[in-house]
């Protein structure tokens, strides 16, 4: 029985840790708790089994392995990204995008829905955390919808599945915490996870389109009435000219005498905006009514954001900044924009510091966790019991991702994505490299996964997070006075339905066809090997191959010998070097030569 235990203990303890993480106990404790109980049953059962290579001094390892935790420059992007989407979200910058966009595109069937999905694409882009961007929305637009009669299953799924979209739309966490599991740089990851998630957001809507061909009384127009900013859309057209305008300008004639190509892209990008948005400010301010009131309230709220994810993933990809520098600078710029809408406060800062505090210190232990599980997981030889156990399943790279598929799918239903990250993707890892497969793009369909799993009833985090703000029961409109329906559970399911196919096709897009994703590499020439050939130059007539001679005098001249002339190598007082003989070696004044040694081999030596 111990045999068998001794020669089954990876299984063991997978299983062990994944039951006691799905019954809810804590992760980092459990990840922790779990490396050292099957550690120290490990180093009593290695004399049944060869294949555990654990033993007590290797407990030594663990302060060096959490203290790489500690000086790792790609998690300290997580606190600065973090901070930034918190005070994003404090300064109420949500309920600013979704007026505005709301209004923007309220003639239009399903306006609003199309701007929740836009804002919570923006969201994504500036917070990157699902509960914020989810209760933000649920908060502020459910109510708006339902005011107008939109259908409650549409809101609720269009609602939940927009705030999902903080889980691949890049500057992502689950894209930094990846990256840094896949060994892979996070800029490699932002630039490969760009088209997959424009296309789920275009999906998004093109489903709010069709929605509103067939079902066009799920999504009406906003009314005239509710049209608070009027139109001018052409107005706003002509302003965008103008910056376009601009930035052409700067690009060809102001800026040129930058010597960098990616600094003269920010600058003229930068002369464009910035005058657009200060001359939008001066005709508020001033009352010219030059331009009109929606084009004006569409590029003093639309421009901060858009500029901060410009500062953010626009430096990332030029390659200016490095994530790190990246999530500073956006820090720092939303610290900037609320403050010049006077929205930050001494306790909006406090509570964006507390919370930032929390998650870093939330991150950090469940990755000493799952180092001290690691090192007992892999002593066991878990890492070869997963890699055999994968490499054994049918279809070859398409039957593995199908299956990592459904398993990620499935504990997404139940863990958060930092466990997943932490203690699924190591594992899986070796084995992706064995299939060959490119670990940016199995990043990105892990991601995609991730987000799926999150709209999966009935353990979705998004469903819960949308469950706590949207009223259940009846409620009161505090604008119209009215007693309206709420939002069933059972509208939450339904809704989401439709987003979770959509999610499913997406994946399925990827892994067909992967440069979607493989964009990232650029256009560099991949060259195969087995091609590359070498030249080695062939000697002169003169049996050797000519060398440049740097100005000396060639070898063999003599010292005397004028520049150029041929000769002697120069002597330098020495003696003539011959190197076709040894080294003769002659023996001191009156000495006698010594006897050639016997070199009898038949005979051991004689030691004297």
């Amino acid at each position: 029985m111990i045999d068998i235990i001794a020669h089954n203990l990876a299984p063991i303890m997978f299983t062990s840790v994944m039951l006691l993480l799905l019954l809810g106990y804590p992760v980092a404790f459990t990840l922790a708790a779990g490396g050292l109980i099957y550690f120290v049953l490990g180093v009593e059962l290695s004399v049944f089994s060869s294949e555990i290579r654990l033993f007590w001094p290797l407990l030594q390892s663990h302060p060096e392995r959490i203290y790489g935790i500690m000086y790792n420059d790609t998690l300290l992007s997580i606190p600065f990204f973090t901070l930034m989407g918190i005070i994003l979200e404090r300064s109420r910058m949500a309920e600013d995008l979704l007026d505005t966009i709301g209004q923007l595109f309220g003639p239009v069937r399903g306006g609003l829905a199309y701007a929740v999905i836009l804002v919570g694409a923006l969201l994504g882009a500036t917070t990157g955390v699902v509960a914020a961007s989810v209760m933000a929305m649920g908060l502020i637009s459910l109510p708006i919808m339902l005011r107008y009669k939109y259908n409650g299953p549409l809101v609720s799924g269009t609602i939940a599945a927009s705030g999902t979209l903080a889980q691949i739309v890049p500057p992502s966490l689950v894209l930094i915490v990846m990256a840094d599991q896949l060994g892979r740089s996070v800029g490699d990851m932002y630039v490969g996870a760009l088209y997959p998630a424009l296309m789920i957001i275009a999906a998004y809507c093109a489903y709010i389109f069709a929605v509103t061909l067939i079902k066009p009384e799920w999504a009406p127009a906003l009314p005239k009435e509710a049209r608070t900013l009027g139109d001018g859309v052409t107005s706003l057209f002509v302003m965008i000219a103008v910056g376009a305008g601009l930035y052409f300008l700067g690009y060809h004639i102001l800026f040129t005498g930058i010597p960098s190509a990616e600094w003269q892209l920010v600058a003229a990008l930068a002369f464009g905006v910035t005058s657009v948005y200060v001359f939008a400010l001066i005709n508020r301010g001033m009352n010219l009514n030059m331009i009109s009131r929606l084009a004006q309230q569409v590029i003093i709220v639309m421009v901060p954001p858009l500029a901060l994810i410009f500062l953010v993933l626009g430096t990332i990809f030029l390659g200016i900044a490095t994530p790190t520098e990246g999530g500073a600078m956006g820090a720092t710029g939303a610290l900037i924009i609320a403050t010049a809408k006077g929205r930050l406060t001494l306790g909006i800062l406090k509570n964006a510091l507390d919370a930032t505090t929390r998650l870093s210190a939330f991150v950090m232990m469940i990755l000493i966790g799952a180092r001290v599980f690691g090192l007992t997981f892999y002593g066991i030889n878990g890492n070869v019991w997963i890699e055999d156990l994968m490499l054994a399943l049918p279809g070859g790279e398409y039957g593995f991702l199908i299956v990592v598929t459904i398993i990620v799918f499935i504990l997404g239903c139940f863990l958060d994505f930092f466990e997943i990250a932490f203690i699924m993707v190591p594992l899986l890892v070796p084995v992706a490299q064995s299939h060959g497969i490119d670990l940016v793009w199995f990043g990105i369909i892990l991601g995609i996964n991730l987000q799926t799993s999150f709209l999966t009833p009935p353990f979705g985090f998004s469903l819960f997070y949308l469950r706590s703000v949207a009223p259940e029961g009846q409620w009161k409109d505090q604008v119209t006075g009215q007693v309206r329906a709420g939002i069933k559970t059972g509208d939450i399911y339904k809704g989401v339905l439709p987003f979770i196919v959509i999610q499913f096709l997406a994946i399925v897009i990827v892994i067909a066809f992967p440069g979607i994703v493989m964009h990232y590499k650029g256009d560099a020439v991949v060259r195969d090997p087995s091609t590359i050939q070498i030249t080695i130059p062939q000697p002169t007539g003169g049996g050797g191959i000519t060398m440049p001679d740097f100005g000396l005098p060639p070898l063999g001249s003599d010292s005397q010998a004028p520049a150029g002339a041929t000769g002697q190598q120069p002597s330098f007082g020495l003696p003539p070097l011959d190197l076709g003989q040894p080294p003769a070696v002659e023996p001191p004044a009156g000495a006698t030569p010594a006897p050639a040694p016997s070199m009898d081999l038949s005979q051991p030596p004689v030691i004297q």
